[in-house]
C-alpha cells in the first residue's frame, strides 16, 4: 500500500509511521525462493475465484490484459512493457512506503512504486505493511485501465500541489481521497456493487466484507465528503464510497481543490462511522460486531 500514509498509531489516521528507503530497486526476481512463488500461487487463485464475482468488470479485464498468473511472481520488466504499451505506466521495485514527496513525484510521472518482497506462509491472511502480493495484484492492473490511470497521475501532481502550497491539513484530506478511493473504493457495475481497490481486492476477508456485511456503510461517493472523513486502519472499513463510474471520480477530481481546502480547513473532520444528513446512503450499516466508540 505505497500511500502517503499519515497515521499516529495503528488505530488512527494522524501523525506518520515509519518510512523506509527511497530508492529505487531492481526486482531481485532470481532470488525469490520456491516458498515466495507457493506463496503467490496460493494468493493469487484464492483470490481470483473469489473476485469473479466481487471485483468490477474493469479490473478483472485488465488484470486478464496484463497478463499475471498464478504460475510465479510476475517479472516487473515484462509487465512494463504492456503497461507502457496501453498506458505510458511503469512498475519500480521499491522496499515499502515511500515519503510523500516522493511517492507523489512517482505517480506524477506515471511510475507506481511496487514493494519487491512477499508475505511469509504464516501472513497469508494478514500482513501491516504492503508487500508484492498487495502492491502487484491489488493495483497494477487497473493502471491498465485508460480513465483510471489518469486519475492516478492526476493524484500525483495533486500531492505535489498540495505538499508545496497548501500544507499538512490538505495533505491529510487528500491521504482520505486516496484511501477511500485506490485502496477502498467501490464501483456501480450491471451487476451490482464491485470492489475497485486494492486494499480490498488484495484481502479475502475485506472481499467478502465489503460486498455482503450488513455492518458497514455504503454512501454514494461525494469529493468533500470523501476528503474529511477519518479512516480506520486496524480493522475493515466502517464505511465505503461508491462511484457511479471510473469517469465519475476522474471528473470529480479535476476541479480546483484550493477551494476544497479552504472549504474544509479547521473544520471537525467525520468519524469514520458516522452517517450524514446530505449522504446518499446506499446501505446503512447495523455496525454488527463494532466495538463501541468505533466513529473516533
Amino acid at each position: 500500500m505505497n500511500t502517503p500514509h499519515r497515521v499516529e498509531n495503528i488505530q488512527t489516521e494522524r501523525g506518520s509511521i515509519p518510512m523506509y528507503a527511497t530508492g529505487v530497486v531492481s526486482q531481485p526476481w532470481e532470488s525469490y525462493s520456491a516458498t515466495d512463488h507457493q506463496v503467490w500461487a496460493e494468493l493469487f487463485r484464492r483470490q481470483q475465484t473469489l473476485l469473479a464475482d466481487h471485483a468490477c468488470g474493469e479490473f478483472l479485464d485488465s488484470r486478464e490484459a496484463l497478463g499475471m498468473t498464478p504460475d510465479a511472481i510476475p517479472r516487473f520488466d515484462e509487465l512494463n512493457q504492456r503497461l507502457d504499451a496501453t498506458t505510458g505506466w511503469t512498475l519500480i521495485g521499491v522496499e515499502g512506503l515511500l515519503p510523500e514527496a516522493v511517492f507523489f513525484e512517482h505517480l506524477a510521472q506515471r511510475r507506481f512504486p511496487v514493494t519487491w518482497w512477499i508475505r511469509r506462509p504464516e501472513q497469508i491472511d494478514y500482513i501491516a505493511e504492503p508487500d508484492l502480493f498487495h502492491d502487484l495484484f491489488g493495483h497494477a492492473p487497473l493502471l491498465m485501465n485508460p480513465v483510471f490511470a489518469d486519475y492516478m497521475q492526476a493524484y500525483g501532481r495533486g500531492g505535489l500541489r498540495a505538499l508545496h502550497e497548501f500544507g499538512e491539513e490538505a495533505l491529510l484530506n487528500l491521504t482520505r481521497l486516496y484511501w477511500y478511493t485506490v485502496e477502498f473504493g467501490l464501483i456501480r457495475d450491471p451487476a451490482g456493487l464491485r470492489i475497485y481497490g486494492a486494499g480490498i481486492l488484495s484481502s479475502k476477508g475485506e472481499s467478502v466484507y465489503a460486498l455482503e456485511s450488513p455492518a458497514p456503510n455504503r454512501i454514494g461517493f461525494d469529493l468533500q465528503r470523501v476528503m474529511c472523513t477519518r479512516y480506520r486502519i486496524d480493522s475493515f472499513q466502517k464505511t465505503y464510497f461508491v462511484v457511479d463510474s471510473f469517469d465519475e471520480l476522474f471528473t470529480a477530481t479535476q476541479q480546483n481543490f484550493a477551494k476544497i481546502y479552504a472549504n474544509v480547513t479547521g473544520k471537525d473532520s467525520t468519524p469514520a462511522g458516522a452517517i450524514l444528513d446530505r449522504d446518499q446512503v446506499i446501505h446503512r450499516g447495523n455496525r454488527e460486531g463494532w466495538p463501541e466508540g468505533v466513529d473516533v
